[in-house]
Formats: C-alpha cells, sequence, structure tokens
C-alpha cells in the first residue's frame, strides 16, 4: 500500500513538519532555540559516548526525545528525500552505537547519572520507555532507507533485555511503570520476523497486574507523591489486562498499553483480548473523553479521574494522550472494521492533536485545555506548572518530538486493506495505489474536506479488478449519499457498522462519488457533565469550534446563544491560514451594566453582538487572550 497526500490541509502540515518542524527540533534537542527550556538530549549521548565530560541533564527519560525526533524524521524521508538529513541521522546513531555499552544495554540516564542502579526502578526509571522509543526509531529508519546500523543496535538492545526479561523462570518477571516497550517489540518483530520479540511483547502485557505486584516493593513506586493517584492503577498495574474494565491511572501509559494490547490480539487473534479492549473503548470515549478527543482530566498525575469528571478549564489532556488515542483507534480498525473507531480517530486527530502544534509548527501545548481565562491560569500556572500559552520547548518534551512523528506518518492512518477489500477511513485529496490479487489498483480522491464534504474518488486499473472498496460514514454526518459512476448507490443495502462497502468488478476511470453535507451543529454533553449544563459546542463537520477573545473581546462565558440564532459557516482565505468560521448572532450584557457589584437581582436584559467562532484546534495562534468550547445556550 502507498499513499501521497496532496490536499489542502493535511499536507501542508505533513511538508511543514518535515521541512521546518524536525529542523526546528533538531535545535532544540541541541539547546539552539533561543528562550526555549534546554534539552540536552542529544549531549547526554555524548557524554554516554565518552565524546565529552560533562553530568547527566533533564528527565530520567530524555534519551525517548531524540528516538522520537529520529522516528519523525526517519517518517519524513518517505516522502522528501534529503540527504543533509540522512546523514544527521546517520551521525546520532553512529553515537548511540558508541554510547552502548557492552552487553547491549543503551541509557544515558543510568548509564551518566547513576550507573550502579540500572534495572533498579520500574516504576518511574523508564529504562524500558526508552528502550522502546529507540526501537521504534530503528524500525522507522530501518523501513524509510534500508540502512540496517540502527536496527541492529537496538535487535542487540532487545536481545539484552530479552535474556533478563520474560516468562521463564530463570528470568526477572517485570515491566515498565510507563508502557512503550509493548509497542516497539510488537513493531521490531513485524520487521525482523523474530518470534522472540513478540513472546516478550506478550510477557510484558499479560504480567501486568499480577497480583501481588513488585511494584508495591520497587523503590520508585508512589515517586514523591504518597497518595490515591499513584498508586497501581496509576501504571494500569492494579489487574491483569483482560480483567480491566475501566480506563485507569496515567491517560498516556494507558493509551499505549491498550494499543499495544491490539498489536497482540492481531498477531495472535486473541480474542479475549479484543473483548477486553472493546470494554475500555467504550469506558474512554463514552465517559472520559472530551468533545476534542482528550484525555485525562487531572494535572496531578496526568491521568484519569472519574466518569464525567471533564472540567474545561483545568483539563489537562496531554497532546500525547491523544495522540496514544489515535494510534489506538487506528489498531481497532485492524481488529473490527467499525466507524465508531474511524470517527474518533477523525475527532482526536482534527481537534485533539492538532491543536499541540502552533501553525507554524515551532510552538506547543502540553495541556490542551477547553476553556482559558489567562490571568487564572497564570497563577494556576505558579501553582500547577501548568502553561496554556504554547512554548518554544518545554523540560518534558514529550509531546513535540511525538507530534512531529504522528504527522510525518500520517498517510499510514488514512487505509487498511485487507485482502481483497480496501477501506478508507480519513479523508483527504490523495493518490493511492493498493495490489489485490497480483493486481494493482490505484485510487486518486479529490476533496477539499474538512471544509467541504464532497469526496470523488477514481479508480485507476490496468485489468477489471474484483474487490471491495469501502467508506466510513461519519457519525456526524445526517444525510451522506454515494454514487458510482454517476448512478445512486442505495445505502441501507451496502452499510454496515458504519462503513459503506461497494464491491464489484472495477474498471479503469470507474468513480465514485461521496457527499457527506455539512452543516453547524449544536453539540450537548450528557447531564452527568455538570461543568457544561446548559452549554452547547458548535460543530462543522469533524471540526469542534471555540470562542476566542481575539475575535468576541473579552468575558468569553457571559456570551450566549438563543436557540433560534442562525450560526453561518463561510471559508476565510485571510484568517489563521485559511480555515472555515462560524459566524452569527449572540447574547450578552450591556457593558458597564454591572457598576461594580459582584451580586445583583437578575436582569435579563441583553444585547445583541456579533460572534466568531474558529476550530478550536486553531486557538491560541493569535494575541494571548480567552477561550472558550463550550458556550451558554439561552
Amino acid at each position: 500500500m502507498q499513499v501521497r497526500l496532496s490536499d489542502q490541509f493535511w499536507q501542508p502540515k505533513v511538508r511543514q513538519t518535515a521541512l521546518a518542524t524536525i529542523p526546528y527540533q533538531w535545535k532544540a534537542l541541541n539547546d539552539e532555540i533561543e528562550g526555549a527550556e534546554p534539552s540536552h538530549a542529544v549531549e547526554n549521548f555524548r557524554i554516554a559516548a565518552g565524546e565529552q565530560t560533562g553530568t547527566f541533564y533533564g528527565m530520567v527519560f530524555q534519551d525517548s526525545d531524540v528516538a522520537k525526533w529520529i522516528e519523525a524524521a526517519a517518517y519524513s524521508l518517505r516522502q522528501y528525500r534529503n540527504p543533509q538529513l540522512e546523514g544527521v541521522i546517520d551521525a546520532v546513531v553512529d553515537l548511540m552505537g558508541r554510547a552502548q555499552q557492552p552487553d547491549g544495554y543503551l541509557n544515558t540516564y543510568y548509564s551518566v547519572a547513576e550507573p550502579d542502579k540500572r534495572w533498579t526502578d520500574f516504576a518511574f526509571g523508564h529504562e524500558l520507555y526508552c528502550a522502546g522509543h529507540l526501537i521504534e526509531a530503528a524500525v522507522a529508519y530501518y523501513e524509510s532507507t534500508g540502512k540496517r546500523t540502527f536496527l541492529d543496535i537496538m535487535c542487540r538492545y532487545a536481545d539484552y533485555i530479552d535474556r533478563i526479561m520474560g516468562p521463564e523462570s530463570e528470568r526477572t518477571h517485570l515491566y515498565c511503570g510507563h508502557e512503550e516497550i509493548e509497542l516497539a517489540l510488537a513493531k521490531l518483530y513485524r520487521t525482523t520476523q523474530e518470534e522472540r520479540y513478540l513472546k516478550l511483547c506478550r510477557h510484558f502485557i499479560e504480567e501486568r497486574g499480577k497480583q501481588p505486584s513488585f511494584l508495591k516493593d520497587d523503590p520508585g513506586f508512589g515517586f514523591q507523591f504518597k497518595d490515591r493517584w499513584f498508586e497501581l492503577d496509576y501504571h494500569q498495574a492494579h489487574a491483569p489486562v483482560r480483567e480491566q474494565e475501566t480506563a485507569e491511572g496515567h491517560s498516556v501509559r494507558a493509551m499505549y498499553l491498550y494499543a499495544a494490547m491490539a498489536d497482540l490480539a492481531i498477531a495472535y487473534g486473541d480474542d479475549t483480548l479484543t473483548a477486553a479492549l472493546r470494554k475500555l473503548w467504550d469506558h474512554v470515549t463514552s465517559k472520559r473523553m472530551y468533545i476534542t478527543g482528550g484525555l485525562g482530566s487531572q494535572e496531578h498525575g496526568e491521568r484519569f479521574t472519574l466518569d464525567y469528571d471533564l472540567p474545561n478549564d483545568t483539563a489537562y489532556t496531554e497532546t500525547c494522550a491523544s495522540i496514544g488515542l489515535v494510534m489506538l483507534a487506528s489498531r481497532m480498525l485492524r481488529l473490527e472494521m467499525d466507524s465508531r473507531f474511524g470517527d474518533v480517530m477523525e475527532r482526536v486527530l482534527y481537534n485533539g492533536v492538532l491543536s499541540g502544534m502552533s501553525l507554524d509548527g515551532t510552538r506547543y501545548f502540553y495541556v490542551n485545555p477547553l476553556e482559558v481565562h489567562p490571568a487564572v491560569a497564570q497563577y494556576r500556572y505558579d501553582m500547577q506548572h501548568v502553561k496554556t500559552e504554547r512554548v518554544p520547548w518545554f523540560g518534558c518534551a514529550c509531546c513535540p518530538p511525538n507530534i512531529a512523528r504522528l504527522l510525518a506518518s500520517l498517510d499510514t492512518y488514512f487505509f487498511t486493506q485487507d485482502e481483497a477489500e480496501i477501506a478508507m477511513h480519513l479523508y483527504g485529496a490523495n493518490e493511492s495505489s493498493f495490489q489485490v490479487r497480483g493486481q494493482k489498483i490505484s485510487l486518486r480522491t479529490d476533496t477539499r474536506y474538512p471544509w467541504d464534504g464532497t469526496i470523488q474518488v477514481r479508480v485507476q486499473v490496468d485489468a477489471p479488478t474484483d474487490c471491495a472498496i469501502a467508506f466510513r460514514i461519519p457519525a456526524w454526518c445526517r444525510q451522506p449519499s454515494i454514487q458510482v459512476n454517476g448512478e445512486p448507490v442505495a445505502l441501507d443495502a451496502i452499510v454496515t457498522r458504519g462503513y459503506a462497502r461497494i464491491r464489484r468488478t472495477w474498471t479503469d476511470g470507474d468513480e465514485i462519488l461521496l457527499h457527506l453535507p455539512m452543516v453547524v451543529e449544536r453539540i450537548e454533553s450528557n447531564p452527568k457533565v455538570h461543568e457544561n449544563a446548559g452549554k452547547v459546542a458548535l460543530q462543522y463537520g469533524p471540526i469542534v469550534y471555540c470562542l476566542e477573545e481575539a475575535d468576541n473581546g473579552a468575558d468569553l462565558t457571559d456570551i450566549s446563544l438563543a436557540e433560534d440564532a442562525e450560526l453561518v459557516a463561510e471559508y476565510r482565505e485571510d484568517l489563521l491560514g485559511g480555515t472555515v468560521v462560524l459566524t452569527g448572532e449572540g447574547l450578552r450584557s450591556e457593558e458597564h451594566s454591572w457598576r461594580g457589584e459582584l451580586y445583583r437581582p437578575v436582569n435579563r436584559q441583553k444585547n445583541g453582538v456579533r460572534i466568531t467562532a474558529v476550530p478550536y484546534a486553531y486557538w491560541g495562534n493569535r494575541q494571548p487572550g480567552e477561550m472558550t468550547v463550550w458556550i451558554r445556550e439561552k
């Protein structure tokens, strides 16, 4: 399968990631960005390799920043060949090879800062987590360039881990507090076909949650916190994975675990894992997910809390958690093609993921709140260290290279193929090709999605080819329609689990026209989400909108919408790089009518005011100010 994006929404972002974001992030990793928090990540490898003297600097998992950057750069090389960038990666790989210990171990923190404490802190030491990201980077670089050096380095590391950990009685029965190695081992298995790696992946997943848990005796357990939020459920270690029915703990860790469980279920055809994942998926998306696809409502522990506990102005919703949900959704689609997985993947990509990076690709959010009041946010930052304005880099910089690797590999999320069925999950102009029973079938997709719901697909084949092409019918679309060669298709007869399957013998020049009408919709939340009582959010197609102070002035919480107020969608070429905005009439209190009072008898007199809503993903790209997704309805 080959997919080349050519649309006007995603392709410029992918190109910018390759040509601007990745070079910028390399400078950040080398402490060359003025005003950015220092990284020291590359220098740590130089110290570990003996190239220079010094002390380790940064988080215990600082190596993973370099790993994710290499992975993003590797993906970018598939579409934008760059010998200079390849040379930079080769130099880093060579550096890693020299930093690797004779037994295969590779971790700069434990090689430089605490060489006598290797494998002593599984709760927060992140050794296997860092190993996982390095393995994923090595696989990506090998697949993009065919160069084996990095892959061989990481195979030596994986072989070393496999020698000391695993289900056998003579090995340690442990797992990492932060899941990631499991995903990497599944990828390494698919690349090398070495069965040991998949077996080790299964061991780490199936060992998790067994009681009594070794984590309770781990010196790092509880970290500096000793409270309910850092118990076993924080690590998803409170029960064996097949017995877990609710999403608990650190939201990124949870998503990485669930995605790895899906990899394992796919590899082994394990229906028990699939059944567990269905329950976890339903719980996440029906009780603990924001409308943007954000996950993890609490800063303390970066974690899930209680069902329907989805505060807006204190929402944590780490960018990495949204990325993890995309990874999970794409794997669920491989387990079973159901549009509820594709719908969430789309929701998260267009809203919860894109909000994590500025339009120019060089400033980032770690947290993604749904309501911001700058003075209050600054106070909370002073107290909680949560930034609500995009910044050049973070001391804990997991999110910037993570979003880069997702965007650089975005083409891999658009389609799946199962023998003689091709499924289109995401929509955007692209050229794609597939092998079906030895025949090549190419699809050329033209669309202005997500600003317009008309999608035209032209089929190119050398000879008539029998196969099915399936299209996701988004849950937000009320009146979809499909035509094949100008003839309407009865959707009732071909839609199963939200996908319209068109099976026929395709000939060269066949044309499919998918029409997904987009209208402005008001969305309400479950009444149990108390913060949103009496409020609505605005959505157009897959895009969630917000009000910003830049367009509507301050005191956004004073704005309300009349039930019958008309809202109009209009494309603005001159705003935020080109976007659809929503405009209409709102209501707000008379200016200066309060006269310094804190309370008064109810005054229902409101003035009409013109409001403008912009995509949530694009907020914070102008001057700082208030923002809100949920708007009171009068």
